[in-house]
């Protein structure tokens, strides 16, 4: 855009409303006015934030926490308009462009990630397809676009302010899924129960079996055993919704 009194007025506003602390005000407002404005725009992202990250605000005191959204607010440009998507946008600096503190967690961003995540399925507009109660065994079993499968390097679902792990362990699998009664639920997976999930996730052809006959072939298993616990994890992620619906075998 070509150079203009009124642009640079609003360029030097919006550069001081990130951070006052820093930037210089603008000429000719009075101070009780850009405080209004200040606390407003403050107020409003701060919110939004430790409304959808509680769990990652009760790590941090006051004065942390207030440092990290305004390196978020001065530091990220957002590209959205929607107060919805702040929490993404949060998500988005924290594991782009985010330079840690020595006073973060190491599993700050799995944390966060994990939040939004019960967040984002939580107004997701998705919906569950079909009835429930149906045999994922001898039809083609679909994974409910309300149901994300995700792998951590920390225990996030049991972060907390009395549980804060400091090095890497185990691989640590989860599914969480919004349920029919709109419920945002999570289930921690094994890895061969993870991976079943994986192949319902990506398969589009095969019936439940065929699948279970497969991940015997991965984890070189007798096909019988396994065919026999997995059904019933089936039929289980059928009655949480986490598989929706059930397509007929070509």
């Amino acid at each position: 855009m070509p150079a203009s009194p009124l642009r640079d007025a609003q360029l030097q506003m919006a550069r001081y409303l990130r951070n006052p602390e820093t930037e210089t005000a603008p000429a000719g407002i009075e101070s009780r006015r850009l405080k209004i404005y200040q606390d407003l725009i403050y107020n409003n992202i701060e919110g939004f934030i430790s409304g959808g990250f509680p769990v990652l605000h009760s790590l941090f005191d006051e004065e942390q926490w207030h440092d990290l959204v305004r390196r978020f607010i001065d530091g990220h440009r957002c590209h959205t308009p929607y107060f919805l998507e702040i929490s993404q946008e949060f998500l988005k600096f924290l594991m782009e462009a985010y330079e840690a503190r020595d006073c973060d967690p190491p599993f700050m961003a799995e944390l966060a990630h994990y939040e939004w995540v019960e967040l984002a399925l939580d107004v997701s507009e998705e919906q569950l397809e079909g009835p429930d109660g149906f045999d994922p065994l001898d039809s083609v079993p679909v994974i409910s676009p309300l149901a994300w499968l995700l792998s951590y390097q920390f225990p996030v679902q049991r972060i907390g302010a009395s549980f804060r792990p400091d090095k890497v362990g185990e691989p640590v699998f989860l599914v969480v899924y919004r349920n029919r009664e709109d419920a945002v639920k999570f289930m921690e997976l094994n890895a061969a129960t993870a991976r079943l999930l994986e192949l319902v996730r990506d398969n589009k052809t095969v019936s439940g079996t065929h699948l279970l006959e497969q991940l015997a072939t991965e984890l070189e298993m007798e096909a019988g055993s396994v065919i026999g616990f997995g059904s019933e994890l089936l039929r289980q992620f059928v009655d949480l919704a986490i598989i929706s619906h059930c397509n007929e075998v070509t």
